[in-house]
């Protein structure tokens, strides 16, 4: 391939990411709509309802990212679903590992069980599926589309910083739950603390990726995906704030970064779209 051409998002890619966002809506919308039932409607029993909200709005953050992502044409556009993706899936994969007996293998619910081995599955096999697709599709070389439309240098600068923090409290989450959750704005088991933190691996990925790609055009299945985010989570702590500390000081950050996702996530969608 001409390395001025524009490399094209592979179709196995793109069903790849399709395939992704399907089963991520269905695990989503199963914990954000019934929080309290994560004992027969999840892979496991959830006793804070904020926590599995937390999780659900994640999952159908994610399904607007890889659906979007799944419908570019050009690798440019696509890509920054995909390291998110696969760091995500690999990292959930590792806590689910650790936290295996807490799983609801053995729940007297049939359709509890079948909804367990699948989660099992799909976390051994997604990330080792997603890495070979990304790898060959890397190797089909290729170039990128000028870009249209550079972020100016205080967003790139205000992502790189969301990216970090997210990334770091996923981190610390990950590796130390229990001595986290003691400063966490809501209360945290060591398996819920693990799989937030995931998600913060995951989703600070797509937004340093984003500020990376340096396009509003080829940021915009990111955008999109952290304003769902924001505003899901937002509803998340109307619906619960009950178990949320509005006055502790990881609760004013907590929200802060809330709205300044929300807000770069909006102004990347109306300038992407324009």
């Amino acid at each position: 391939m001409n390395p001025a051409t524009p490399a094209q998002t592979t179709p196995a890619m793109r069903r790849m990411l399709l395939l992704a966002a399907i089963l991520v809506v269905i695990i989503g919308m199963s914990a954000f709509s019934l929080p309290t039932r994560t004992g027969v409607y999840f892979s496991w029993t959830i006793g804070s309802p904020l926590t599995a909200a937390f999780l659900g709005g994640s999952y159908l953050a994610a399904f607007v990212l890889e659906l979007l992502a799944s419908r570019e044409k050009l690798w440019a556009n696509a890509r920054v679903a995909v390291p998110a993706v696969f760091l995500f899936t690999a990292l959930t994969l590792v806590v689910t590992l650790l936290h295996l007996d807490i799983f609801h293998f053995d729940s007297p619910h049939w359709n509890t069980v079948a909804g367990t081995w699948t989660w099992l599955f799909v976390y051994l096999l997604v990330p080792f599926i997603l890495g070979a697709l990304w790898l060959m599709q890397s190797r089909l070389g290729g170039g990128d589309p000028a870009r249209a439309a550079p972020l100016p240098g205080w967003a790139r600068a205000g992502l790189r910083m969301q990216g970090i923090v997210m990334a770091l409290a996923g981190l610390l989450l990950l590796v130390a739950p229990t001595a986290v959750a003691t400063a966490w704005p809501w209360p945290l088991t060591p398996l819920t603390g693990r799989a937030i933190g995931a998600w913060g691996i995951g989703i600070g990925t797509a937004v340093l990726h984003t500020a990376h790609e340096n396009d509003w055009r080829r940021g915009r299945a990111g955008f999109a995906g952290v304003l769902v985010f924001a505003l899901l989570q937002g509803i998340n702590l109307a619906r619960f704030g009950g178990e949320f500390a509005w006055s502790s000081a990881a609760g004013i950050a907590y929200l802060a970064l809330l709205v300044s996702l929300g807000g770069k996530g909006l102004g990347g969608v109306l300038r992407a779209r324009g």
